[in-house]
């Protein structure tokens, strides 16, 4: 399949300078820029990192472009209030680490690393109002709906600094089209307004027409809300951030009315693949073998063969569907990285049975009327079974454990185990 054609199957073009779809398959330099405002990019930065990842298998030339200076401001687009800003020393550090994450989502493949703190640290106040401000009308910037929604009724309101951060993009683009002769940037609808001013920028400084595009920013079709968040806040692609089974075990819990979209938009399983593995959730969806090939096939891309294989184990021992009497020392010092571990004693020297008070030492209950409601109402499992009972009884343990779970996600299970 063409790159247009593929691209758009999978919802990837939203906005876009060019009209025909077709110019993306003549390949040519394109960049893409990463915030280093934190010291990791999450799965919401994920979907463009693996957009710029299918323009570079279609024969693209890419930049990617680490953030050094307009980290230092705080880019608008998408925020409502003004960003806290870091000091330098802070920005450098996250751009290091930032870059592990890149040098191992594009793996073997070639792209050219910039930092636009390297042209911006020399630039003068003056020479930048002359060269760049004078090139934009106020009414222009007024229209961006970043300013639109910070300067609205029910704004937050926009200081100076983060209003110029367009500007400050669209120098980065032109500067990007002196150096490699960048011809596109791409980036979230977000940033739409940013990547408009490097495309206008250029035109006029250069005489030039060169294009950008935006992807749709991804969101929960079930609650609406903005992709790349948990219930227990943002999906890091750091695993000390967020463990490689964590990162598998929210991929594994996609719904079902998300899961074909983020199979196209976060793999890069072919049509054809994607085609087959829809077939077959629909015949049977309970065994959410999509969300199993999807979990597999993101952890994989992220964290590496290694481990999302191991995802892949801790988590069929969580979930119950393989007994945690077959767990290795290995696999069980996985397992008490993920859950709480809850010690009960011993059966010669005196231990404590109770269901309800594990689950309060754990966590999984508030208190012992929160247990005791948990046992009545069928939502505690042992070893992955359901169970109603208030005391442990020998036979539950396998190797001196057992595996306490409140509800059926594995982020509310405990091991429990004997000395």
């Amino acid at each position: 399949m063409r790159l247009s054609k593929d691209l758009a199957w999978r919802g990837l073009i939203k906005d876009k300078t060019f009209t025909d779809n077709s110019w993306l398959d003549e390949p040519k330099t394109f960049y893409h820029g990463i915030d280093a405002s934190t010291d990791s990019m999450t799965i919401g930065n994920l979907a463009a990192m693996i957009l710029a990842r299918r323009l570079i298998d279609g024969g693209w030339q890419a930049v990617l472009l680490a953030g050094g200076a307009t980290s230092l401001i705080g880019d608008p687009g998408g925020k409502t209030e003004e960003r806290d800003l870091a000091p330098r020393e802070e920005i450098q550090k996250n751009i290091k680490a930032i870059k592990r994450q890149i040098n191992r989502l594009f793996s073997g493949k070639e792209f050219i690393p910039v930092d636009n703190y390297d042209w911006f640290k020399n630039v003068r106040y003056l020479d930048f109002l002359r060269e760049v401000g004078k090139s934009f009308s106020m009414t222009e910037l007024m229209q961006r709906d970043f300013v639109v929604e910070r300067m609205g009724e029910s704004g937050s309101g926009i200081s100076y600094a983060e209003f110029s951060y367009s500007l400050v993009q669209g120098y980065d683009y032109w500067q990007l089209y002196k150096m490699h002769k960048t011809e596109l940037q791409i980036g979230g609808s977000d940033q739409w307004g940013n990547m408009l001013s490097g495309v206008s920028l250029i035109r006029k400084k250069e005489g030039k027409e060169v294009h950008a595009l935006s992807m749709p920013l991804v969101v929960n079709k079930t609650t609406g809300a903005k992709f790349g968040k948990s219930e227990t806040g943002a999906i890091w692609l750091d695993p000390a951030k967020t463990s490689p089974t964590q990162f598998y075990q929210f991929w594994i819990n996609i719904d079902d009315a998300d899961v074909e979209d983020y199979l196209k938009i976060f793999t890069l399983l072919p049509k054809e693949k994607i085609d087959q593995i829809m077939a077959d959730h629909k015949v049977d969806s309970a065994k959410r073998n999509a969300q199993k090939i999807l979990a597999e096939e993101v952890t994989k891309l992220v964290h590496g063969e290694a481990q999302s294989g191991s995802a892949t184990g801790v988590t069929k021992y969580l979930t119950g569907q393989v007994s945690i009497t077959d767990a290795t020392d290995e696999d069980m010092e996985m397992i008490r990285k993920e859950v709480p571990v809850v010690n009960i004693g011993n059966r010669s020297g005196g231990w404590d049975p109770s269901v309800v008070g594990a689950l309060v030492t754990s966590r999984l209950a508030s208190s012992n009327s929160d247990a005791r409601r948990l046992l009545e109402s069928g939502a505690v499992y042992i070893n992955g079974q359901q169970t109603s009972k208030d005391k442990f009884e020998e036979s539950d343990f396998k190797n001196g454990r057992l595996l306490l779970r409140r509800g059926k996600a594995y982020k509310d299970s405990a091991l429990i185990e004997l000395e």
